[in-house]
């Protein structure tokens, strides 16, 4: 069963890129409806290869554990130069446990056109007994993430300014 979204964003290519790495600007797609926090020692970004262990909950209850496993690749295609970031881990407890798979892809590339933002598609494949009965709920949730993708993008593209011209060059 899929989940798919396809958004422009306010925002390029590169930061959204930078985003899809960090822990925390992903952690805020979800909240407030659901808190994501590591397991391990928090990292602030994950690079390809890495497996992070976190853990889910609402309203203070746990309501699961995943295991985030982070692939990069890259691209062409009619958009140009593709960056997709896969995680191919699997939920470890809770009700997205009984799934038998988990393949979380999203990938970045400029907006055709307008370089100054980016076309993110996002693509949910889960199977097992349960996904039927769990592909609603999910479905939800990621209306819910495309809505938070869209007002908190514009927000990971900020650079602080030097507070003195003079320190430019410091």
């Amino acid at each position: 069963m899929r989940i798919l979204l396809k958004l422009v964003l306010d925002i390029d290519a590169d930061a959204a890129w930078r985003a899809l790495h960090s822990q925390a600007a992903l952690a805020e797609l979800y909240g407030p409806l659901l808190r994501v926090e590591a397991l391990a020692a928090p990292v602030p970004t994950v690079a390809d290869g890495d497996d992070v262990p976190v853990r889910y909950s609402t309203l203070g209850v746990g309501v699961g554990s995943h295991l985030i496993s982070v692939h990069d690749r890259r691209k062409t295609d009619t958009n140009g130069d593709v960056r997709i970031l896969r995680d191919s881990g699997i939920p470890l407890t809770g009700p997205l446990a009984s799934l038998d798979v988990w393949d979380h892809q999203m990938a970045v590339c400029p907006l055709p056109g307008d370089p100054s933002r980016t076309l993110w598609r996002e693509r949910l494949v889960i199977g097992g007994g349960w996904a039927p009965a769990l592909w609603a709920p999910l479905w939800a949730m990621w209306q819910w993430r495309a809505a938070r993708l869209k007002s908190l993008a514009p927000t990971w593209a900020f650079d602080p300014q030097p507070l003195h011209a003079d320190a430019v060059g410091a």
